[in-house]
């Protein structure tokens, strides 16, 4: 192309400026951080939602589905982060403590007292975690000819991943300015390229 109908063209390209491209990057990245944020926020409320249900005994599977619900389809809502975060991230306690006494109950009045013989024996012996506590029961329990079934983690223990991307407002906002940006780029590169050029 030669330097006449450059300039030509330049004459009208000039007036696209990078810096436009770049402050509406940098005003999208922003809604994305902020986004982003509320998205993890709303995440803690609804487990906090299960918590508490867990605890009042109420809606514990209508609140983990809502928990579920959310964290699937928003990105940075994962529910254990760091290295020590313990895992499965929900462990509902007082669900597990039902569970537990509807066993004792089927046990009857004598293996139920043995029951709880066994775990003042294991919690004296330092069993802390849930883990420690539940096969020392078992084992305690064996010992003396009765056989515990174990409670399936699954029903007291809950892990949901959260999506890399999702297309709500932190997602597409995010895309947006990695598509601005990318234009400031350009556009700067054409710019500089341009001007060179023509000198």
């Amino acid at each position: 192309m030669n330097k006449r109908k450059l300039h030509h063209i330049w004459r009208y390209t000039r007036k696209i400026h990078p810096v436009y491209f770049l402050v509406t990057a940098l005003i999208l990245g922003g809604v994305s951080l902020v986004s982003l944020r509320h998205n993890n926020e709303r995440m803690i409320e609804l487990r906090d939602t299960v918590y508490q249900a867990d605890e009042d005994a109420g809606d514990v599977e209508g609140a983990l589905y809502d928990l579920r619900s959310y964290v699937f389809n928003h990105m940075n809502t994962s529910l254990a982060s760091g290295p020590n975060a313990v895992r499965p991230p929900i462990q509902l306690k007082y669900t597990y403590e039902r569970l537990q006494q509807a066993q004792q109950k089927k046990l009857g009045e004598n293996n139920g007292k043995l029951y709880g013989a066994a775990e003042r024996s294991c919690k004296a012996s330092g069993a802390t975690t849930a883990e420690e506590l539940i096969s020392c029961t078992q084992n305690y329990m064996a010992a003396r000819g009765i056989q515990l079934t174990p409670i399936p983690d699954s029903l007291y223990k809950f892990d949901f991943v959260s999506p890399r991307w999702s297309p709500d407002t932190a997602g597409l906002t995010l895309v947006a300015a990695i598509v601005f940006f990318a234009l400031f780029v350009g556009t700067a590169l054409y710019r500089w390229g341009v001007t060179r050029y023509l000198q």
